[in-house]
């Protein structure tokens, strides 16, 4: 063999095959890491939605409380409301936990961040890849929660239930997808040290401005002189169109206009993936 012999080295697989390979692999492990703490998952899961329902909708109606109003007929509209409401919490709450405590853990001293980004696939796909994972979290945790929340009441308070099933299979998707990204931009924006303000001002005010207990429509009566600032106000808050969605998609009571919930809930979508991968691309290059 002449020592000028060159040999030509052909990949065996193509870049896309191999992003596409990787970010499987990064999706399977993390939900095998689900499955391995399924447990912790579903106490997580179910623990504030429960609560909300048996306090609101069993313990209230029996020591007499007045929620929604002091009649039989008052407190099954509330629970219409809070039903839903509930498993969009639960969504928003799944994206956030899913995504952006376990990026302060990885962003933090370990910089456990470092070794998914060493797979061969661009970074922004290893992103992409905790946003696939979290919003399967939300989708299971909205199987999980709502026919929880449907039956957690008391007697004569029980919620008027009718399922849109296209509304359901289209929303609900979007939704969870939405969730993960503002879990993914919470994760980036926040030091690790910082995580506990995210939740102070940012969590809180989004959790009971976001309609869980009430429609976006009865916030018009408060206003200052005719305008409606606080209606106006929560319009920036992403869960007013998811709650206002998962009330068209689990029951027939007033909502927001879809033509309204589709489009907003897909641009805050976009917005949160955009603001997410280049703030995890600037973290994990710095």
């Amino acid at each position: 063999m002449s020592a000028n012999t060159t040999f030509e080295v052909h990949p065996t697989r193509s870049v896309f095959e191999a992003s596409r390979t990787a970010l499987g692999a990064l999706i399977l492990r993390d939900l095998v890491v689900l499955w391995k703490t399924k447990r912790e998952f579903v106490l997580r899961t179910l623990v504030q939605p429960f609560l909300l329902c048996f306090v609101f909708l069993f313990v209230f109606p029996k020591i007499g409380q007045a929620v929604g109003g002091s009649s039989a007929t008052g407190a099954a509209d509330f629970a219409t409301v809070l039903v839903p409401g509930v498993v969009g919490i639960s969504v928003m709450f799944q994206g956030v936990q899913s995504i952006a405590l376990t990026m302060s853990q990885e962003f933090g001293f370990t910089r456990e961040i470092e070794d998914r980004v060493q797979a061969p696939c661009p970074i922004w796909l290893v992103a992409m890849s905790k946003v696939l994972s979290g919003s399967v979290q939300g989708l299971i945790a909205a199987l999980i929660v709502f026919p929880i929340a449907s039956v957690v009441h008391a007697a004569g308070v029980e919620a008027n239930i009718s399922l849109h099933w296209l509304i359901i299979l289209t929303f609900v998707p979007i939704a969870c997808v939405a969730m993960a990204g503002l879990g993914l931009t919470l994760g980036t924006s926040f030091e690790p040290r910082n995580i506990g303000l995210m939740f102070g001002f940012v969590i809180l005010p989004i959790t009971f401005l976001g309609g869980t207990y009430y429609p976006w429509t009865h916030l018009a009566p408060v206003k200052i002189g005719g305008f409606h600032w606080l209606q106006t106000l929560v319009l920036i808050n992403p869960l007013v169109y998811v709650n206002e969605g998962m009330r068209a998609a689990f029951t027939d009571a007033p909502h927001m206009h879809l033509y309204v919930v589709y489009p907003v809930m897909i641009t805050f979508g976009a917005f949160f993936l955009a603001v997410g991968l280049r703030n995890f691309r600037r973290r994990v290059l710095s």
